[in-house]
């Protein structure tokens, strides 16, 4: 599902570094002081500079009546209940402002998210699109934030018929501040106002640190229920494109802002940096109004600073491509960050050095491109014929200086297909990656050239982070690359993801006492058992083969003086 009206402003992609906070999050005459208290009403302060004696008649002579309340209940509960047949943001929005009980919409949070808890997650990312829909023209920000305060609350009731409560609401918690719809001081504040053995405090916990403080978090939260998965890269790429072209002919910056927004992709925000600049080096003419238009989206937080500061990054990998079209396109770009750096919406000392003369590759760009081709049709028909010596021979044709960069390029691409396939394929690529025998350094850069680009993967694939810590972890388990690795590496998020909680030595061991009780006498579901509590799938490989050997050797139909190395490698007559 995609509406074009649901995101109202940009959402952020790393809330430990936000320093601007958006205007929307200010409301009425004050700030978030008074959304702390419980009481429904709104309390006017004679000694507010802001004072209107006119709001205290109207006040003292409002009387508010319970039946209002059940009255507004009952509707509401409707209407959500509609919204989860219906799907029609539009209707359901009418509905609610023709209620007309504004003081009352924190209800309305609170049934939607509670009814969606208990539901599947069609109806979880409904409710989340709906809340991001409705944020600040439907309902006003202050009872958004009671509202989740209020499920918060009842934490500890709602566990009773959802048993996954504590789970599902600290993600719903999550999704609210990443689409800047809950502050993220949220978490803090309420924890201080709850019982520390309450439900409520783990959930606001679940929240911080299961959630949103995951590397990728953003995307990964975002896509949990099934949202904006059909997107591609592709397809992003070009609305980008549409965007900055139909800016540059009209110069309406509001219209551009809109549809960044309702792109609802924060962390691929530096396609639109790195596009907006290529665009500016191609239509010299056009340069004011498009550093103008990425300046001001910096300035206003809808762009941030990490992914502006990424764009740039980009162009000053991509400007010896844009050499063949662009003539003096160092030169160009090279005033392009000094106007601005100037300006003070971007960092330049936080940027890479760029020269004016072009730096030398290793492999020319020429070769590095025809190889790319040339590996994924290998892995291709790998995949197809599982022939591992056939990749090998090609591979030896293909790359007859056993060139570093290549066989990096060759660990990427195989990776990279075999993410977007099935479980046979991903084991298959662990298989050959053992099998290459490529040096460690190659691995390891293989791997760091897929983390770099793992923002732009997540767009196809929204488990990328679990994916590459799984076949970053299988790689250490086959003594592919070292465990002192992974600091090179340097991704914390897979990185910590990938890490074993045991020592590989520790594992094979459990390994070897689980497999030697089930043949003393030990039952099948036990084995089983202790297999999942280990936790690691991707050593499965370890239960199978090593024991595969020792069974054979027993029963005599293999010479005992066979043997295999840590390699993988086999040997004969007793010489491991």
């Amino acid at each position: 599902m995609e509406f074009s009206d649901v995101s109202k402003v940009p959402k952020v992609s790393q809330i430990s570094k936000v320093t601007k906070v958006p205007q929307r999050w200010f409301w009425g005459k004050g700030t978030w002081g008074g959304l702390l208290d419980n009481d429904d009403s709104c309390i006017v302060d004679p000694g507010d500079p802001n004072f209107d004696s006119s709001e205290e008649c109207e006040q003292s002579n409002a009387k508010p009546e319970r039946v209002d309340f059940e009255e507004y209940k009952k509707k509401a509960t409707v209407i959500v209940e509609e919204y989860f047949a219906t799907d029609d943001i539009t209707s359901t929005a009418n509905e609610l402002r023709e209620l007309d009980m504004p003081s009352y919409s924190f209800y309305f949070v609170k049934k939607l998210v509670s009814k969606a808890m208990d539901r599947h997650d069609k109806e979880k990312e409904m409710a989340a699109v709906l809340l991001s829909a409705l944020y600040a023209d439907f309902i006003d920000p202050p009872q958004v934030y009671k509202g989740f305060f209020k499920l918060v609350e009842s934490a500890d009731d709602l566990i009773v018929d959802i048993p996954d409560a504590v789970d599902v609401l600290a993600l719903f918690i999550a999704r609210a501040v990443v689409d800047d719809i809950l502050p993220p001081a949220f978490l803090k504040k309420e924890m201080n106002y709850l019982p520390k053995d309450s439900k409520g405090v783990e959930v606001l916990k679940r929240a911080e640190k299961g959630y949103l403080a995951a590397p990728l978090h953003a995307e990964i939260i975002e896509r949990r229920w099934g949202g904006s998965k059909k997107r591609s890269v592709e397809d992003v790429k070009a609305k980008i494109n549409n965007l900055l072209i139909e800016y540059v002919v009209s110069g309406d910056k509001k219209e551009a802002f809109r549809c960044i927004k309702d792109l609802k992709v924060p962390f691929f925000h530096h396609e639109i940096v790195k596009r907006g600049l290529v665009m500016a080096m191609e239509r010299r003419q056009a340069e004011g109004r498009l550093l103008d238009l990425l300046k001001e989206a910096a300035e206003e937080g809808l762009i941030n600073s990490s992914q502006v500061s990424k764009g740039f990054g980009r162009m000053i990998d991509y400007v010896d491509d844009l050499s063949l079209d662009i003539p003096n396109a160092r030169g160009i770009l090279q005033s392009l960050i000094s106007k601005a750096a100037s300006e003070g919406w971007v960092c330049a000392s936080s940027l890479k050095s760029l020269s004016l003369e072009p730096e030398k590759s290793s492999v020319e760009d020429s070769v590095a491109r025809v190889f790319k081709m040339k590996a994924q049709s290998i892995i291709q028909e790998y995949f197809l014929s599982g022939d591992i010596l056939e990749v090998s021979s090609c591979l030896e044709s293909e790359n007859s200086s056993c060139s570093s960069e290549l066989n990096a390029i060759f660990v990427k691409r195989l990776i990279t297909l075999a993410m977007d396939r099935k479980n046979r394929e991903k084991e298959m690529a662990s298989v050959l990656l053992s099998s290459m025998c490529f040096p460690a350094d190659d691995v390891v850069n293989g791997f760091v050239m897929l983390i770099e680009s793992a923002d732009d993967t997540a767009l196809d694939n929204p488990i990328v982070v679990e994916d590459l810590a799984m076949f970053l972890a299988r790689a250490v388990v086959d003594e592919v690359v070292a465990p002192q690795h992974l600091e090179e590496i340097g991704s914390v998020g897979v990185v910590e993801e990938a890490r074993p909680g045991w020592a590989v030595e520790d594992v094979k061991d459990k390994i070897g006492k689980l497999l030697e009780e089930f043949e003393s006498g030990g039952g099948v579901r036990e084995a089983c058992r202790c297999m999942k509590e280990l936790g690691m799938p991707f050593f499965n490989h370890e239960k199978q083969f090593a024991h595969y050997v020792e069974r054979a050797k027993t029963a005599g139909w293999l010479d005992s003086s066979f043997c295999f190395t840590k390699s993988g490698h086999v040997t004969e007559n007793g010489t491991c």
